[in-house]
């Protein structure tokens, strides 16, 4: 790692904490007592954060242009509205407007924005960058959670909100601007710009799919996982302790691809990904309740190579050019189908219980299915 990539991935890495801790992993903590607020049910409020998971998977082709234009200083540079019209929010279209904001923020400020601001800076050689950003900003939930609900507690989720915003503008716009590096002629970038052709070929229909497939295994997971290990014959105490282990095992398994996995092409690390969960559910099978833990281990494993796999596939495959721009558009089903799946999932829990993982590992074996279609290089022309 040279001295000019260090001080890069330390700001991206400490703002893409700030961004999930405050966007994505909000609703866990404050979904109830929003929802009591208001007088409604929680589901208002998990409907709303899925829409606007939706609203960030339709802005990312668009987000990932302008990053492969201006590069991503001023793209990242987004203010806390969404936060700070939530912590104003007193009725239902006040809510839906505050997740709109938010869902905006997210699709600017999450992991494939960050990963096409790299993939301007660096090029081909973005894989490491791009692994350095998501073992600091794997400790997002483990920061983010504990700090909601002291929030929570001590000030009331109205004045957690504003302190996340706060957050955003003392710490997040001044590391993204001072700490990225401007991009010389941007303005004039953008005024000769047309926008790329980039055909939807054979390869990029298989990578979205693989994508697509395996976060929708991720959203579910984060949404349930502590429902399907009791379902398995877990305690309430075993599932708890299985959930904690996920961030661990992501940041372990992120160390693994940095160190050793790193000399291997990228897709080797993505189709070793797509196997874990599944072995994972076998271990549940045989072992019920008590191998809650391993279950855990195996899927958070899984889980944090994908999220490094998502920049670094493409790159390895395309290469740098249009990169924020290709990795919008094969990142938006996944980002869809990440928004889906609880709703999906929590309907078909109801009817099968912890044989829900068939459903969720055959999910993941047609990621890697597609996968093993793919080839290192895209076809010439």
């Amino acid at each position: 790692m040279s001295s000019r990539q260090l001080p890069i991935i330390l700001a991206l890495g400490t703002t893409q904490t700030l961004a999930w801790a405050s966007s994505y992993y909000l609703p866990a903590i404050l979904a109830d007592p929003i929802a009591r607020d208001l007088g409604v049910s929680s589901n208002w409020i998990f409907a709303a954060f899925s829409a606007s998971l939706v609203i960030s998977a339709l802005l990312g082709p668009r987000v990932g242009r302008q990053i492969d234009l201006v590069g991503g200083r001023s793209v990242l540079s987004v203010s806390a509205a969404g936060l700070t019209l939530l912590g104003l929010t007193y009725s239902i279209p006040v809510l839906v407007g505050a997740w709109f904001l938010l869902g905006v923020g997210m699709g600017f400020g999450l992991y494939d924005a960050a990963f096409g601001a790299l993939g301007r800076i660096h090029g081909d050689a973005a894989r490491r960058s791009i692994t350095g950003i998501t073992l600091i900003a794997g400790f997002a939930s483990t920061v983010g959670w504990p700090l909601t609900a002291l929030g929570l507690e001590s000030i009331g989720w109205r004045n957690t909100c504003f302190a996340w915003a706060l957050a955003h503008i003392l710490i997040g716009l001044p590391l993204n601007f001072f700490m990225l590096p401007a991009v010389a002629g941007a303005k004039a970038a953008v005024a000769a710009s047309t926008k790329p052709h980039i055909p939807i070929d054979r390869t990029m229909i298989l990578l979205a799919f693989a994508f697509a497939a395996a976060w929708s295994v991720t959203g579910a997971m984060a949404a349930h996982l502590p429902r399907i290990l009791e379902a398995a014959g877990a305690t309430t105490l075993q599932a708890v302790s299985a959930g904690a282990l996920i961030g661990p095992a992501q940041v372990f398994a992120r160390i693994v691809e940095a160190s050793f996995l790193s000399r291997y092409h990228p897709l080797l690390s993505t189709r070793l990904a797509c196997l874990t969960h599944p072995i994972g559910a076998v271990i549940v099978a045989l072992g019920g309740g008590a191998a809650a833990s391993a279950f855990a281990i195996f899927h958070g494993a899984g889980n944090g190579i994908l999220t490094i796999s998502r920049g670094t596939l493409p790159l390895a495959i395309f290469g740098p050019q249009n990169y924020g721009y290709r990795l919008g558009i094969i990142g938006a089903p996944a980002r869809m189908a990440q928004a889906i799946a609880p709703l999906a999932f929590g309907l078909l829990i109801g009817a099968m219980g912890s044989r829900i993982l068939i459903v969720s590992s055959a999910l993941s074996l047609s990621a890697l299915l597609a996968l093993s279609l793919l080839p290192k290089k895209p076809a010439a022309g």
